[in-house]
């Protein structure tokens, strides 16, 4: 179970106004090389956050390293945002770093499964939404947004935005659900099944 479950979420907002911000952005692939979810944190956008290649010189003019966004918990960026190949550890990067959501026109579609099961919201705007929101945030540094994904709203100032968000994707959000989870949720249906699969197919049943 993901631990970094939520229904309502309110954090600091950070903009990468990118558009095709890909997985390799995200997370360099010179970092997948563990084996787990743990440790991504610190290699998110790895060549635009540091100078060096170790990672111990911060860049001074990357946003996630100006005063007010160092813990940013939601991402505005432009459209087809984790475009690329299919890694999982970009998102496990996001998440591990503490964002919580990411608003942007679109999304590659690997890249929003993935972000569901890591306990990461893809909201979706419209571009002049998503302008709105990137200049608000620009004249409003430190400024937190609120995200609801019972209401599908997104709360800024006294401003609203609507979205829709597939009812899988909030129910492993919602609940911090895996696919083990999703699976061990039909435990039941899984077993009565396999019983009567022995009653009517006892043929196929292998001795051994």
């Amino acid at each position: 179970m993901n631990a970094n479950h939520w229904t309502i979420h309110t954090g600091i907002a950070v903009t990468i106004p990118r558009e095709d911000i890909d997985t390799d952005q995200i997370l360099p692939k010179q970092f997948m090389k563990l084996i787990d979810k743990k440790g991504f944190g610190k290699h998110l956008f790895h060549d635009w956050r540091y100078l060096d290649l170790e990672g111990k010189v911060p860049n001074p003019e990357f946003i996630l390293n100006k005063e007010g966004f160092q813990n940013a918990s939601i991402l505005i960026a432009g459209k087809n945002f984790g475009c690329g190949s299919s890694r999982e550890h970009a998102p496990w990067a996001l998440s591990e770093f503490g964002f919580r959501a990411i608003l942007a026109p679109s999304f590659a579609d690997i890249f929003s499964i993935n972000s569901a099961k890591n306990g990461i919201a893809l909201i979706r705007l419209k571009e002049d939404e998503i302008h709105y929101l990137i200049d608000w945030v620009a004249n409003h540094t430190g400024s937190q947004l609120r995200i609801n994904l019972q209401a599908f709203e997104v709360q800024v100032g006294d401003q609203f935005f609507s979205f829709h968000l597939d009812s899988a994707s909030v129910n492993r959000i919602r609940n911090g659900y895996d696919d083990i989870d999703i699976t061990l949720n039909h435990s039941k249906e899984i077993l009565e099944f396999e019983e009567k699969r022995k009653k009517e197919k006892s043929f196929l049943e292998v001795v051994w």
